[in-house]
């Protein structure tokens, strides 16, 4: 069997297509592929095109963009394309944002994007053991630290669901990469001073270690 021919027979098969019957077609053909990569643990092995409408915001992402970084997000993928998919979780309703939120509004809300793209999306799904609400907000905190701004009031919100949700202040530290000092400041923020009252504070509380000014504001979101 020749390989080549194989394949370009299937790939003229499936050119011959109507656009809608077609971009499933690839879609269902990386999803075989990817059953069998060495490869398949890792989410970017597989990218596909969905219809933007199945795609919607989560609602505890506490990373903002500005309106000229928002302008410059636009700018990058109309000039260089969309060169990072947009992380998402299957849901009966859809897919829910993980990263990639303002990637994702540029792709709904830019009418030359959105026409380009053919009101498509590129999705990657994350991986199966992250599905619970917790590890959800998890993931979304670490892909947002290096970049942009958090909303410090949106941080302690979700530090204190993570708590209710019985994440030890350990767990906490670890899966959003902050220090203890920094997790107890987000409890001050709440008002829950019950919740550290018997915590020892270090010297680097004196720091304002979650100030949004201290944020890391290299954008990066297309990069």
């Amino acid at each position: 069997m020749n390989i080549n021919i194989e394949a370009r027979m299937l790939v003229n098969q499936i050119a011959a297509l109507p656009e809608p019957e077609r971009i499933d077609i690839i879609n269902q053909v990386r999803l075989m592929i990817h059953e069998v990569s060495p490869m398949k643990n890792e989410p970017v092995d597989c990218v596909l095109w969905v219809k933007n409408e199945s795609v919607y915001a989560n609602d505890y992402n506490p990373n903002s963009v500005a309106p000229p970084e928002m302008k410059l997000l636009e700018h990058s993928i109309q000039e260089d394309g969309y060169t990072q998919p947009i992380v998402t979780m299957k849901q009966e309703i859809g897919r829910e944002v993980i990263d990639g939120f303002h990637r994702h509004r540029v792709g709904k809300e830019s009418e030359l994007i959105q026409s380009r793209v053919h009101g498509y999306l590129p999705v990657v799904t994350i991986n199966e053991h992250r599905t619970d609400r917790s590890d959800r907000m998890a993931s979304t905190i670490r892909h947002n630290r290096a970049r942009g701004k958090h909303k410090v009031e949106s941080m302690s919100e979700i530090v204190l669901e993570l708590k209710r949700r019985n994440w030890s202040d350990q767990k906490i530290s670890k899966e959003l990469g902050m220090d203890a000092d920094e997790v107890l400041r987000l409890y001050q923020i709440t008002g829950l001073a019950d919740m550290f009252k018997d915590h020892e504070f270090t010297q680097a509380w004196e720091v304002d270690l979650i100030d949004e000014s201290d944020s890391i504001e290299t954008y990066e979101e297309n990069v």
